[in-house]
């Protein structure tokens, strides 16, 4: 399929900090996507929270099906609009390799423990991660991705007019044009993160009864699309599961009609005009703006803030919290490696290393780790 213009065009692409040969069919992104994939931080994401802890069931989505949902969403958006759909779904399913165990409650704890030293920013470790820490090329840190890979994915929120540490360093040596827009590619997949997060926090909450059918059916568009998966069966998992394929489908669509209007508009003829735009090309209509922002507020409510939740964000705010602190004070508990890498205790070098040893640890190393500093009947 011949992409549009204004889409990222592989052969100008600006390259890679270390120069490789070609040496296959694969375009750049799709070696991108593939280095993402086989990466170690990728694969710890299946014990990593979006919102409901490994224990709590097999059913809820954990950090690594968010990311595959997201890239889903991310490539069929993009092959509707003639995007590069591999440098799409490459942004996609890389965007949350930095988040901590416990998912934000982690990254609130972690945050915590090291505010001195900056604290934590789950954007700017999963930048970390693809740049420094996965080491899995015997002549270079990181994954060496591709420039418009790395723009997209220090450009996960927009323009950035003050970035945090890892990304401020990297753009001295390499210009990701922080501060004007990103691609149409990087949008699609940062877009694709709402859609599908909103939508199945949403499917998540009812499986989990933290609130009802009921409770939803004066949600602006959602309680529509709910009354007609209501028509079609009574069986309520089935009712579910229909209500989550409608809102998908009701954001995906409305996000392809408003992003092309948006297009035409601007008329752009290469991804720099894409850039140079004064807004995001990609986004909803103003109905659908205003339903998502009150599905939003629902959740929070009614989810989020769920005293079952306050009780699992608490313990989990605890255990990240209690371990960077802890590991900064008495960075000679860290294992060998990690622990010559610290250097002095309270210093930026053990903040740097604990932020990226608690980062990079699953919920459930994360709860074993914090059994092992914490409780004597527990062998180290």
């Amino acid at each position: 399929m011949m992409k549009a213009p204004y889409a990222v065009q592989e052969n100008n692409s600006r390259g890679r900090v270390y120069e490789q040969t070609r040496s296959d069919d694969r375009s750049p992104y799709q070696r991108d996507r593939d280095r993402v994939v086989h990466s170690s931080a990728f694969r710890k994401l299946q014990y990593k929270t979006q919102v409901f802890i490994n224990r709590e069931g097999d059913f809820y989505r954990t950090r690594l099906t968010h990311s595959l949902e997201v890239a889903q969403i991310a490539r069929a958006i993009a092959r509707a609009l003639n995007l590069d759909e591999d440098l799409t779904e490459c942004l996609a399913l890389a965007h949350d390799l930095g988040h901590p165990p416990f998912g934000h409650a982690g990254e609130t704890g972690l945050d915590e423990a090291l505010v001195e030293f900056g604290g934590f920013d789950h954007n700017d470790q999963s930048f970390r991660v693809v740049t420094q820490l996965e080491r899995r090329y015997a002549a270079f840190d990181g994954l060496n991705l591709s420039w418009e890979t790395l723009e997209g994915l220090a450009k996960h929120n927009g323009p950035l007019k003050n970035p945090p540490p890892t990304i401020a360093a990297f753009n001295t040596l390499c210009d990701l044009d922080l501060g004007r827009q990103t691609s149409a590619e990087a949008q699609t997949a940062a877009f694709s993160d709402d859609i599908a997060y909103n939508t199945h926090d949403l499917d998540d909450g009812l499986r989990a009864g933290l609130f009802g059918f009921e409770d939803i059916l004066a949600l602006p568009v959602i309680g529509d699309l709910l009354r007609d998966a209501q028509k079609l069966t009574r069986e309520n998992n089935r009712i579910r599961a229909e209500l989550s394929r409608r809102v998908i489908n009701c954001l995906v669509h409305d996000t392809l009609a408003e992003s092309a209007r948006r297009i035409d508009h601007l008329a752009p003829r290469s991804v720099e005009d894409i850039r140079a735009a004064t807004k995001q090309v990609i986004g909803f209509s103003e109905e659908i703006k205003v339903a998502n922002i009150e599905l939003k507020r629902f959740l929070m409510a009614r989810m989020y803030r769920h005293w079952k939740l306050n009780r699992m964000t608490y313990k989990c705010v605890h255990v990240t919290r209690t371990l960077g602190g802890l590991l900064l004070r008495r960075p000679d508990l860290l294992p060998d490696d990690w622990r010559e890498r610290a250097g002095q205790a309270e210093t930026a070098q053990a903040a740097a290393t604990v932020r990226d040893y608690v980062a990079g640890m699953t919920d459930r190393y994360a709860q074993d780790e914090f059994s092992r500093l914490t409780d004597p009947s527990v062998p180290a």
